[in-house]
């Protein structure tokens, strides 16, 4: 289905730096963190917290008092009034929040609605199950951000298993991860140009808490690291017979990110540049095989662009998720789209990886990223766990 009524205010949207895990965010309750955020952008593009008759609320890590999850969020900012769900969909949980959104202003069941997603993995819960029933009577115990990285329950692997399974089913080599994560950090690098002209724009700097009444501002992401082709060459697989290092790949992150999805109307009023309409057009999502978590992106992105009615070639500009190089290699082959025309001023493989906020951001960089160009449709597509992907298209002017 294509949709007809959603927008996105040119502007109403931020995101956080992204964190190393155990930074400068990793003894925050992201969810207080979000919200601190969300203040601080509200006040600054001075839109009042009464404009908003929805809220959405992602995360995928529990933070003490998540249980309460979007009405407490929406009364830390000053729209007590409002309410709305929580969404945990792994590191889809963004798109999904978006889509959520989306679906009910398409439906007129709400005009405007504002999406934030936050997530720690830095010190993140270990939670108890009980089994009166175990040996001794003893219960199982869980690290869901460790344990969960490491052990699909319906398939037994790790995610990195999975990326070494695509790599294995596509024939792609080391050198090949090596290349392609050069070339991301390299666009990374764009962004930085210019004292950091790009990010500027959408990137809030978050005040974190540092003893009573003392504050911290974090203004740019932090942790990451510098890149060289023999820097790359020198590291092994980390697993035995595998291709995929710790050069190619993400590392976990801390971070929040916010969008507005609202109606026509509201778009107007609240855009900074009412010359530059976005409107959300489509979604989609896709499930493959067990453990190739990676091939998921490309049939996501081929159900959202056949529901929005264009074509890959028709489009500005494309942004991914890619915890692995081998995301994006398996995406550009399958979608006939050259390595250099994707993920343009940086990607999660460059920057980290919240899992909740990842894709906002990465829909807030595709947005600037089409609007400097002059407008035109975008695509993002991004891959999460239970080897599953979703995608959205948009068009910017």
């Amino acid at each position: 289905m294509r949709l007809e009524k959603c927008f996105i205010p040119y502007g109403a949207y931020w995101s956080s730096p992204f964190c190393r895990w155990q930074g400068s965010f990793s003894q925050v309750n992201s969810i207080e963190l979000a919200a601190g955020a969300a203040r601080k952008f509200l006040a600054a593009r001075e839109i009042p917290p009464g404009s908003f008759d929805g809220l959405v609320l992602g995360f995928t890590v529990n933070q003490k008092a998540s249980f309460y999850g979007a009405p407490w969020l929406a009364a830390m900012i000053g729209a007590g009034g409002i309410t709305g769900p929580n969404v945990s969909q792994a590191c889809a949980t963004s798109a999904r929040s978006l889509a959520t959104a989306a679906l009910e202003v398409e439906a007129g069941m709400k005009c405007c609605v504002l999406t934030v997603n936050t997530d720690r993995c830095s010190n993140g819960p270990h939670v108890y199950y009980p089994n009166p029933s175990g040996p001794g009577g003893m219960g199982e115990p869980e690290s869901p951000v460790w344990d969960n990285f490491n052990r699909d329950p319906n398939t037994g692997f790790a995610m990195l298993q999975t990326a070494e399974n695509v790599a294995k089913k596509g024939g792609i080599t080391k050198e090949e991860q090596d290349e392609v994560t050069l070339l991301r950090n390299r666009q990374y690098q764009d962004a930085l140009a210019s004292d950091r002209a790009f990010q500027r724009t959408w990137m809030l700097p978050v005040d974190v808490p540092k003893g009573r009444k003392k504050f911290e501002t974090v203004e740019a992401d932090e942790g990451v690291f510098p890149t060289t082709a023999d820097g790359l060459a020198k590291l092994r697989p980390v697993m035995e017979g595998g291709t995929v290092t710790f050069g190619c790949q993400t590392f976990p992150a801390d971070g929040n990110a916010g969008i507005v999805v609202c109606d026509e109307g509201k778009a107007k009023a609240m855009s900074r540049r009412p010359d530059m309409p976005i409107r959300i057009l489509s979604f989609g999502e896709a499930r493959v095989e067990k453990a190739h978590m990676p091939m998921a992106v490309a049939p996501a992105a081929k159900q959202a662009l056949q529901r929005a009615g264009v074509g890959i070639a028709d489009c500005r500009a494309v942004k991914t998720h890619n915890p692995f190089a081998v995301n994006d290699i398996w995406f550009a082959r399958e979608m006939g789209i050259a390595l250099d025309r994707m993920n343009n001023f940086g990607s999660p493989l460059v920057y980290g990886h919240p899992q909740g906020p990842t894709g906002a951001r990465v829909v807030v960089e595709l947005i600037e990223e089409i609007a400097r160009a002059g407008g035109g449709y975008g695509l993002f597509s991004g891959c999460a766990a239970g080897d599953t992907a979703m995608a959205m298209v948009i068009r910017v002017g």
